[in-house]
Parts: C-alpha cells; sequence; structure tokens
C-alpha cells in the first residue's frame, strides 16, 4: 500500500462499479450506504462531477482535473488522509514498544452481524476492549491501565465477509495508582490463551443479552437456539504480535489498516467478459500474490459487503489513549516514561499545507515549467 495506490491503473473499482452501477440502482436489498458509495465511486473525479482548470501563470500550461467523491469506501480517496492521519497520531501516541492485536469473531455469527452492523460492530469493539482492560488490570500479568487506537475492517484478502478490529497497544501501562509506568513482563502483554477465551466469554455473553432482550434482527433461517453452545465448541483466537521498537515503527505498520478499504485498484488484475481477476494474500508468504477470478457482478456483491452504516466510527481510541485522558493521564505517561513526544509538524495544518510538508513538493507549482504557479478556475458539471 502506498502512493501507487493514487495512480490510474489500467482497471480500477470505479470501471467495475460503472458497468454494474445501472443495474445495482434497481436493487431494493442495498441500504441507502451502499447506493451512496455506488455513486460515489462510479463517478469519482469523472465529468459527473464539477472539477476545475488550473493553467500556469507563467508558461500557461493547463490542466483540467474533475473532483474526488471523498466517500470513505472509495479507494481512490483515502491515500492521503491516511498520511496526515498517521502523521497527527505520532504526536497523540506515547513513545515505546507497541503490540499488534487482532479481534476475530467465528463465521457461523456472520449473518447475525452483518444484519445487525451498528449494534455488532460496537460489541465487538467493546468487548475486545474490556477484556484486554480486565486482564492488564490482573498484577499477575501487566497490573496496570493499558491503552489502545482500534481500527474495525470487515474482510478478508478475497473480499470474504470477516468481522474483526485491529488493535495497536503500548508495552506497558500507568499503575492504579497513577505514579509508576509499568513495563511488560516477559515480553508479552498478556496471554494470548487467557486473553481469547475471556474474550469469547465477555462477547457471548452480550451478544445473548441483546438477543434475548430482542434488541437484534434475527435473519431468516438463523438458529438461535443452542447458539452459546456452538460459539463455545470452538476456540477464538486472538492474534497477538510485537510490531516494532518505535512508536513511529508502529503507526506506519498500523497505517496499512486504518484507511484501507476492502480492495485497492493495484491488486486488480483485469476486468474482462464480465469476470474480475484479482491478487489475494498468500497465507504462506504474507504476499498478495494469488489470483482470483470472481463473476463481476459476485465481485461487487462481495465489495458492497464492506459498506459501513452511516456516522460509524471504524477507528477507537481506549484506556490511556482515549481523547477524555489525553490531557491528564498522557502527560503524567511521558513524565514516567521519561522520553520526549513526537510533534507532529501537520497538527492543526489544513491537507494543502500538510500535504506540503509530507511529500516536500508544493502542489500548485507548474509541473511544466517548474517555476509558475497554477491559478485555479472552476469548471461547470458538464454531464
Amino acid at each position: 500500500m502506498g502512493q501507487t495506490e493514487n495512480k490510474r491503473q489500467a482497471v480500477e473499482l470505479a470501471d467495475i462499479m460503472r458497468a454494474y452501477a445501472a443495474g445495482l440502482k434497481q436493487n431494493r436489498n442495498l441500504c441507502p450506504e451502499q447506493h451512496k458509495a455506488i455513486e460515489a465511486i462510479s463517478s469519482c473525479r469523472t465529468s459527473k462531477r464539477k472539477g476545475h482548470l488550473s493553467v500556469c501563470n507563467k508558461c500557461a500550461y493547463r490542466e483540467q482535473s474533475y473532483n474526488s467523491c471523498r466517500n470513505r469506501h472509495c479507494n481512490k480517496c483515502q491515500y492521503q488522509k491516511q498520511t496526515i492521519w498517521v502523521e497527527n497520531l505520532k504526536g497523540r501516541l506515547l513513545p515505546g514498544n507497541y503490540f499488534h492485536l487482532v479481534f476475530t469473531l467465528p463465521d457461523c455469527l456472520n449473518r447475525l452481524i452483518y444484519r445487525n452492523q451498528q449494534l455488532c460492530y460496537s460489541l465487538l469493539f467493546a468487548q475486545a476492549w474490556s477484556s484486554l482492560q480486565a486482564l492488564c488490570a490482573n498484577p499477575r500479568f501487566l497490573g496496570a491501565q493499558p491503552g489502545a487506537v482500534a481500527v474495525l475492517h470487515t474482510w478478508s484478502s478475497t473480499l470474504v465477509y470477516h468481522p474483526h478490529v485491529h488493535m495497536l497497544v503500548p508495552a506497558g501501562g500507568l499503575s492504579e495508582d497513577g505514579m509508576e509506568w509499568v513495563k511488560v513482563k516477559n515480553k508479552f502483554l498478556v496471554p494470548v490463551k487467557a486473553l481469547s477465551r475471556v474474550f469469547r466469554a465477555r462477547f457471548c455473553e452480550a451478544l445473548l443479552k441483546l438477543l434475548q432482550s430482542g434488541s437484534l434482527n434475527i435473519p431468516e433461517g438463523f438458529q438461535t437456539e443452542g447458539l452459546k453452545q456452538k460459539l463455545y465448541a470452538k476456540n477464538w483466537v486472538v492474534y497477538a504480535k510485537k510490531t516494532g521498537k518505535t512508536a513511529s515503527r508502529a503507526l506506519e505498520y498500523l497505517g496499512r489498516y486504518t484507511h484501507r478499504v476492502a480492495i485497492s485498484n493495484n491488486r486488480i488484475c483485469s476486468f474482462n467478459q464480465g469476470k474480475v481477476c484479482f491478487r489475494y494474500k498468500d497465507s504462506k508468504t504474507g504476499r498478495y500474490t494469488r489470483e482470483m477470478e470472481l463473476e463481476a457482478e459476485t465481485f461487487v456483491k462481495r465489495f458492497l459487503l464492506h459498506i459501513l452504516p452511516s456516522g460509524f466510527y471504524k477507528i477507537r481510541y481506549f484506556g490511556i489513549l482515549a481523547s477524555a485522558n489525553a490531557a491528564a493521564q498522557k502527560e503524567q505517561c511521558l513524565a514516567l516514561i521519561d522520553k520526549d513526544q513526537y510533534l507532529s509538524p501537520v497538527e492543526g495544518l489544513n491537507a494543502y499545507q500538510a500535504f506540503q510538508i509530507l511529500s516536500g513538493k508544493d502542489p500548485w507549482r507548474c509541473k511544466q515549467c517548474g517555476e509558475g504557479i497554477m491559478k485555479v478556475y472552476p469548471i461547470s458539471n458538464s454531464a
């Protein structure tokens, strides 16, 4: 993932969406957010959207551009947001080592979760955090108050529905009395097996309460009888690994997950005769080297499974990294850790100023002569 995502690929998700947009608009099974995403991605940076004409004030070089859709599910509109977000978050994180945890739900719950996304995704966040918090508070393990930055993903590399939360956690925490920074013991945060069992118990208990209270919309044919036994029949596994030596390295790692959408354009190989070929991850190497071909309609339907509910926050902060604790607890942690806090050079700047600093380039400098400044003139919507 990188700047190559922002460059024009031979085949883009937008091309496939445009080919099926008319038919998708007639699909009554799609929710308003899915229709909105289809329209946005299909029209992103095309004549359907207003644009502007840039003219160099020195050599008269002209360049016409159309506006981006800025939809959070568009794979062409996220790179700059991701870069600025990561840079700003560096100034929010505590210095030191970090762990990467992944909390995943069993696929037998997929239909129920998809039908109740707003409630179930929030439940996933809440129970993943409460499980981690409870074990970290145990004196046998960390014995301190932890913190976390969490990101929701709902897909596998083959676009199959697979809800899970990535969590970035400092390798230490604040003691209960707030007077000591407690480092991890034996190079691990908490025992993964214990964390997995606690997460399963807490999520199942909370989910069953929602079912009993009638708060969830039950999909047709979904069996609620014996659900608890079915969920406890398998072990739930929480993935955990150390990400690197510094907060900066950890953020680069998490940055791959924050503003990512279900598929990037550089993973799409071809779109011919109603079929889409794309690359997916080889589980042995971790690289996107394997290829899969799907009917284009199936490909689009899989992508639309990952459109989030309106207003849902897929990035959340917990514990000593939560916004509510940013002033008091963060200052105390910094004093105890005795390391310098990273100061983001783009803090408080607008997108244009931030891009200029991070890229080292002036986006308004003429590409042709390298001296003039591009003056912008709006152009009307031609469609």
